[in-house]
Parts: structure tokens; C-alpha cells; sequence
């Protein structure tokens, strides 16, 4: 048996592999702001299947969500019903958020992808792998370089990770997928 697997095998059930371990860490979690620059991944395991490389212009963040809020903020001041929908998007998922919320902290660089890496009630925690786009280590090399080309820009905010290609309906194919892709407007025009 490999390291890696080892390690996935301690990820599978923290609470109970991990013990005083996993309480100090979700501590530290709940302290720390929200979003948050390291040094390595806390899952090296899920990191590497990902893509992640201990190399120059490649970095993780870990990113706090809220729990719940998925319902549409109240309306003050007077009723007005064509105001009632407006304003959040209701399909996103939290993974989803939390890629949006950290390439606004870091706006030159691209989600490569994400993984969860804790919960509790209040909080989910995920950790974001960075690219530097523009970093001359990572135009270079063979398995990155597709990240720094023009189309690749701003991959997260149109749907392009793989959070959003599930939010998207994108994760299935063939038979009884037809009706989730490409959108739900082509589909109308299907029937």
C-alpha cells in the first residue's frame, strides 16, 4: 500500500482516524479569516489527484462558506412583487462559491480545481488549487501550459471547473442527459 492511499484511507472517517488531531484542526479552521493562503495542502492525496504540483506559480487556498443561505435575502422598504426573485442564484453549488470567492481575492490567477476539506454546523471548509497563469514555470510546462492561453481566462465565472461543469448539468452523458445539456433553453427547443 502506496502513501497516498493511506492518507486517503485517514481522510475517509477524520473524526475517528484522526481524533484530538482533527477537533485542534477544525479550531484553528474557525479562527482563521475566511479565506486563507498555505504552504501545502492539508489533503495531499486529493491535492495531487487533482493536479496540484509542489512547484512555482501553483498555490492552495483554503476558502470558508456559510452553511444554509441558499434562500433569497428578504426585501425591505415597501412591497414590490418583480423584486421578489431577484439576486441569488439558486443552483450553485458550495464548491462552486467557493471558487468564485477566491479568485476574487486572487484575480490573476485561475482555479485549476477543489476539494472539501472540512464541515461542521456553521461552516464548510474547501481548499482551492491556484495557477499563476502568467508565471514563467507554468507557460513552460507540458502539463499547465494550456492554463495560460487566452480561452482559459476566467474559466471559474463561466462555468468551466469541474463544480461548475456540475452545476451546469454536464457530469453525464448519453442516454437521459440529453435533456441537461446544453442549457435549459436549448432543451425547450428540443421537445
Amino acid at each position: 500500500m502506496g502513501i497516498y492511499q493511506k492518507i486517503r484511507g485517514l481522510w475517509k472517517k477524520p473524526k475517528a482516524n484522526l481524533g484530538e488531531l482533527w477537533k485542534s484542526k477544525l479550531m484553528q479552521f474557525r479562527r482563521e479569516p475566511v479565506t486563507v493562503r498555505l504552504e501545502r495542502p492539508t489533503k495531499l492525496d486529493k491535492a495531487r489527484s487533482l493536479g496540484y504540483k509542489a512547484k512555482q506559480g501553483i498555490f492552495v487556498v483554503r476558502q470558508r462558506i456559510s452553511r444554509g443561505s441558499h434562500t433569497r435575502p428578504k426585501r425591505y422598504g415597501g412591497r414590490r412583487s418583480k423584486h421578489a426573485g431577484q439576486r441569488l442564484t439558486l443552483r450553485k453549488n458550495y464548491r462552486f462559491i467557493a471558487e468564485e470567492r477566491a479568485v476574487k481575492k486572487y484575480p490573476n490567477c485561475e482555479v485549476l480545481n477543489s476539494y472539501e476539506v472540512a464541515k461542521d454546523g456553521k461552516y464548510y471548509w474547501f481548499e482551492i488549487i491556484l495557477v499563476d497563469k502568467k508565471h514563467p514555470a507554468i507557460v513552460k510546462d507540458k502539463n499547465l501550459g494550456w492554463i495560460s492561453n487566452k480561452q482559459h481566462t476566467r474559466r471559474v465565472h463561466r462555468g468551466k471547473t469541474s463544480a461548475g461543469r456540475k452545476v451546469r448539468g454536464l457530469r453525464h452523458k448519453g442516454k437521459g442527459a440529453v435533456k441537461a445539456r446544453p442549457s435549459r433553453r436549448a432543451k425547450n427547443r428540443l421537445q
